[in-house]
């Protein structure tokens, strides 16, 4: 009646979470990888210092602001994760970039 399905695993990426190795699905973003990892936070609100993690996953609300690659202020749900890419906590308020 049923038939069983071959298991389907999509190829993986190896990222960098705050230094930590992580393997996310290709395609991911950046976020999901933050997620994958199990952070408590990905960032702090300047004003109160609550932390907070990916939440809209589509750069409504700005909560997932990471340093990628050295670059801070990067919204990581807008960024597809690349293999060796180094994601790291956003500190501190945002600053314009010059």
């Amino acid at each position: 009646m049923f038939r069983a399905r071959p298991e389907v695993r999509p190829a993986t990426v190896e990222v960098f979470v705050e230094g930590s190795p992580v393997l996310v699905p290709e395609g991911a973003t950046a976020a999901a990888a933050v997620l994958l990892a199990g952070l408590p936070a990905i960032r702090e609100t300047p004003v109160t210092g609550s932390p907070r993690l990916p939440l809209c996953q589509m750069g409504v609300c700005f909560d997932c602001l990471a340093e990628i690659d050295g670059i801070p202020n990067r919204q990581a749900c807008m960024v597809t994760v690349a293999p060796g890419m180094r994601i790291a906590r956003q500190h501190g308020a945002r600053e314009a970039l010059r």
